[in-house]
């Protein structure tokens, strides 16, 4: 008899959100592929499952798929589990999935939490069509071009970020996407200093930029991109902008360009509303 691969979700931060189904998998499975093994023991200890665990991580995710798809082939059942929530979302086990299926294997998702789904649906955002990113790339240059890739997604925009990277792509994302835009930092969710704040991506970069790095797992949502007509600018958007990158050393028309593409109207808006507001 061929084993079965399971695809086993855990939990994200709170040891109560796993299923009644997930915890007797673990249990019935002749083995558990772990991303860290020693995370794992502690929600096995928790629910008090003796399963043998193996390591299943990106540095030897190869090398283990093949290992794991012998035992799977001579009979034994498996279970892939991540650090928290669903493997193969940004974590090892596409790979194996992929074999196992190759070979006639028979592939079983137990269904459980998922940072990108619970930070989505808490947002207030559009849950209708989004995209998930994963993370973006840690060099400003790399991540710039893959934000203006992204800037014209029908959809909600769901990334994971680091900690120590959230000022920078927050700033980054407000310069390429629109500062206007409305977006979501949802931190240490499930926890006890669970955290959503809410505001325009050049809201919370200022408020970032102020603060020290946030600590925990972070899940960055922004709004889809809206047509310049549909958003409510004020005129005192732009005059706030332009003067805050004339104080930043850019002249007043590389600044008004800059903040015109910021809140993704055409220059000649940007000027007439700039005028208005200093007309007041």
């Amino acid at each position: 008899m061929i084993g079965i691969l399971y695809i086993v979700a855990t939990p994200i931060g709170n040891l109560a959100d796993i299923t009644q189904r997930a915890i007797q998998t673990l249990k019935d499975v002749d083995i558990i592929a772990a991303e860290d093994t020693r995370h794992t023991h502690k929600l096995l200890q928790h629910y008090a499952i003796d399963t043998k665990t193996i390591s299943y991580h990106e540095h030897n995710e190869q090398q283990r798929s093949v290992e794991l798809l012998a035992r799977l082939l001579a009979g034994s059942d498996v279970a892939i589990v991540s650090d928290a929530g669903t493997p193969g979302i940004n974590d090892p086990g596409f790979r194996l999935v992929r074999l196992a299926i190759e070979n006639n294997i028979s592939v079983v998702s137990v269904p459980g939490p998922s940072a990108l789904v619970t930070a989505l649906v808490a947002s207030g955002l559009p849950t209708d069509e989004f995209f998930f990113g994963g993370f973006l790339p840690a060099r400003s240059g790399a991540r710039r071009t893959r934000l203006v890739e992204l800037r014209d997604v029908p959809g909600t925009l769901v990334l994971y970020e680091a900690p120590h990277r959230l000022r920078a792509t927050l700033k980054d994302a407000a310069e390429v996407l629109g500062g206007v835009r409305q977006a979501v930092v949802a931190r240490e969710l499930t926890k006890l200093h669970e955290e959503l704040r809410r505001g325009t991506l050049l809201e919370l970069a200022e408020h970032y930029g102020k603060s020290e790095n946030p600590r925990g797992e972070i899940v960055l949502l922004i709004d889809r991109q809206r047509n310049a007509a549909m958003r409510k600018i004020e005129d005192s958007d732009i005059e706030t902008l332009v003067t805050r990158f004339e104080s930043e050393g850019l002249d007043h028309r590389s600044a008004l360009k800059k903040a015109a593409r910021e809140l993704g109207v055409s220059r000649d808006e940007a000027y007439r509303r700039l005028t208005a507001a200093r007309r007041r």
